[in-house]
Protein backbone atom coordinates (compact mmCIF):
# COMPACT_ATOMS: atom_id res chain seq x y z
CA UNK A 1 0.00 0.00 0.00
CA UNK A 2 0.89 3.49 -0.49
CA UNK A 3 0.05 6.66 1.22
CA UNK A 4 0.23 10.07 -1.50
CA UNK A 5 0.24 13.27 0.36
CA UNK A 6 0.11 16.43 -2.00
CA UNK A 7 0.53 20.21 -1.24
CA UNK A 8 1.17 23.48 -2.65
CA UNK A 9 -2.08 24.43 -4.17
CA UNK A 10 -3.68 28.09 -3.86
CA UNK A 11 -5.10 31.47 -5.59
CA UNK A 12 -2.39 33.11 -7.75
CA UNK A 13 -3.03 36.07 -10.60
CA UNK A 14 -2.04 35.29 -14.30
CA UNK A 15 1.35 35.57 -15.06
CA UNK A 16 2.59 33.97 -11.20
CA UNK A 17 4.13 31.12 -10.07
CA UNK A 18 3.16 27.97 -7.69
CA UNK A 19 4.92 24.92 -6.51
CA UNK A 20 3.32 21.68 -6.17
CA UNK A 21 4.83 18.50 -3.77
CA UNK A 22 3.41 15.40 -3.30
CA UNK A 23 5.13 12.67 -0.86
CA UNK A 24 4.64 9.00 -1.33
CA UNK A 25 5.45 6.57 1.27
CA UNK A 26 4.70 2.83 2.20
CA UNK A 27 6.08 0.62 0.15
CA UNK A 28 7.52 2.13 -3.28
CA UNK A 29 9.30 -0.72 -4.49
CA UNK A 30 7.45 -2.03 -7.00
CA UNK A 31 6.57 2.32 -8.26
CA UNK A 32 7.35 2.88 -11.96
CA UNK A 33 5.50 6.43 -11.98
CA UNK A 34 4.95 9.64 -10.02
CA UNK A 35 3.40 12.54 -11.70
CA UNK A 36 0.21 15.05 -11.55
CA UNK A 37 -3.12 15.02 -13.50
CA UNK A 38 -5.71 17.96 -13.04
CA UNK A 39 -9.18 18.19 -13.38
CA UNK A 40 -11.37 21.60 -14.54
CA UNK A 41 -14.93 21.84 -13.78
CA UNK A 42 -17.21 19.74 -16.44
CA UNK A 43 -13.77 18.39 -18.13
CA UNK A 44 -11.92 14.93 -17.74
CA UNK A 45 -9.68 14.39 -15.75
CA UNK A 46 -5.80 14.67 -17.90
CA UNK A 47 -2.18 14.02 -17.17
CA UNK A 48 -0.10 17.03 -17.04
CA UNK A 49 3.40 15.66 -16.25
CA UNK A 50 5.26 12.03 -15.37
CA UNK A 51 8.20 11.16 -14.49
CA UNK A 52 8.38 6.66 -15.15
CA UNK A 53 11.54 4.54 -14.72
CA UNK A 54 12.43 5.22 -18.39
CA UNK A 55 11.65 8.56 -19.13
CA UNK A 56 9.30 11.97 -18.79
CA UNK A 57 5.84 12.99 -20.10
CA UNK A 58 4.70 16.13 -19.88
CA UNK A 59 1.30 17.94 -21.45
CA UNK A 60 2.05 19.78 -24.72
CA UNK A 61 0.07 23.30 -23.28
CA UNK A 62 2.67 23.15 -20.34
CA UNK A 63 5.57 22.98 -22.11
CA UNK A 64 8.10 25.59 -21.07
CA UNK A 65 6.10 26.60 -18.36
CA UNK A 66 5.61 23.66 -15.94
CA UNK A 67 8.51 21.57 -14.70
CA UNK A 68 8.43 17.95 -12.85
CA UNK A 69 10.92 17.10 -10.49
CA UNK A 70 11.65 13.90 -8.04
CA UNK A 71 14.00 13.31 -5.10
CA UNK A 72 13.93 10.00 -5.17
CA UNK A 73 15.41 9.81 -1.86
CA UNK A 74 12.44 11.48 0.19
CA UNK A 75 9.63 9.80 -2.57
CA UNK A 76 8.57 13.23 -3.31
CA UNK A 77 7.47 15.00 -7.09
CA UNK A 78 7.45 18.43 -7.44
CA UNK A 79 5.44 20.24 -10.06
CA UNK A 80 6.67 24.02 -10.58
CA UNK A 81 4.33 26.16 -12.52
CA UNK A 82 5.26 28.88 -14.02
CA UNK A 83 3.68 31.55 -15.88
CA UNK A 84 0.03 30.33 -15.00
CA UNK A 85 -3.06 31.08 -16.93
CA UNK A 86 -6.84 31.17 -15.98
CA UNK A 87 -6.85 27.63 -17.99
CA UNK A 88 -4.39 26.10 -15.42
CA UNK A 89 -7.27 26.40 -12.56
CA UNK A 90 -8.27 22.92 -11.81
CA UNK A 91 -7.64 20.24 -9.13
CA UNK A 92 -4.39 18.74 -9.27
CA UNK A 93 -3.76 15.07 -8.25
CA UNK A 94 -0.77 13.53 -7.73
CA UNK A 95 -0.25 9.94 -8.92
CA UNK A 96 1.93 7.29 -8.44
CA UNK A 97 1.81 3.44 -10.12
CA UNK A 98 2.73 0.98 -10.42
CA UNK A 99 2.37 -1.78 -13.62
CA UNK A 100 -0.91 -2.66 -12.33
CA UNK A 101 -2.37 -0.33 -9.69
CA UNK A 102 -2.19 3.58 -9.53
CA UNK A 103 -2.73 5.59 -6.13
CA UNK A 104 -3.88 8.90 -6.22
CA UNK A 105 -3.44 11.90 -3.50
CA UNK A 106 -6.57 14.09 -2.44
CA UNK A 107 -5.75 16.39 -4.80
CA UNK A 108 -4.96 20.26 -4.44
CA UNK A 109 -6.78 22.94 -5.92
CA UNK A 110 -5.17 25.63 -8.30
CA UNK A 111 -7.19 28.74 -9.25
CA UNK A 112 -5.19 31.07 -11.42
CA UNK A 113 -7.46 34.55 -11.49
CA UNK A 114 -6.92 38.52 -10.57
Amino acid sequence: QVQVVESGGGLVQPGGSLRLSCAASGNMVRIYSMGWYRQAPGKQRELVAQITRVGMIILDSVKGRFTISRDSAKNTVYLQMNSLQPEDTAVYYCNVGTSNVSYWGQGTQVTVSS
